[in-house]
């Protein structure tokens, strides 16, 4: 087996309405609600979001609000979503630093969303 793309991940979250904000204002995502889910989505991937334990299932089997730790991809300079994320009132967790991503280095810089997910948003030099 070959797995070839991730398509979306589940964050358990305490608010849906301030987590889909948090998403859709600082981070330009696109809310989405059918069926009494919400997620957002970004490129061809998505990120739903649950409100507890089990309400969809089959489910994660220790979910928890906060326990995430993701990166996500921008072709723009991270000054300029260090800047856009300070206009926003997103205080960084640090300034522009060096990682090491999926294909290589990357430069990144780390927010929490509500939930204090640590979210790392990168870009390949």
């Amino acid at each position: 087996m070959k797995i070839d793309l991730l398509d979306l991940f589940v964050l358990t979250v305490k608010d849906v309405d301030k987590t889909l904000r948090f998403y859709a204002d600082a981070l330009g995502m696109t809310p989405v609600a059918a069926d009494g889910r919400y997620a957002v989505k970004f490129g061809g991937q998505k990120i739903n979001f649950h409100r507890r334990k089990g309400e969809f299932l089959p489910a994660a089997q220790n979910p928890g609000c906060g326990s995430a730790d993701f990166c996500l991809i921008t072709g723009d300079p991270l000054e300029t979503v260090e800047s856009q994320l300070k206009e926003k009132g997103v205080t960084p967790e640090t300034g522009i630093v060096r990682r090491t991503g999926a294909a290589g280095p990357i430069n990144s810089i780390y927010v929490r969303d509500p939930d204090g997910n640590l979210v790392e948003i990168s870009n390949y030099p």
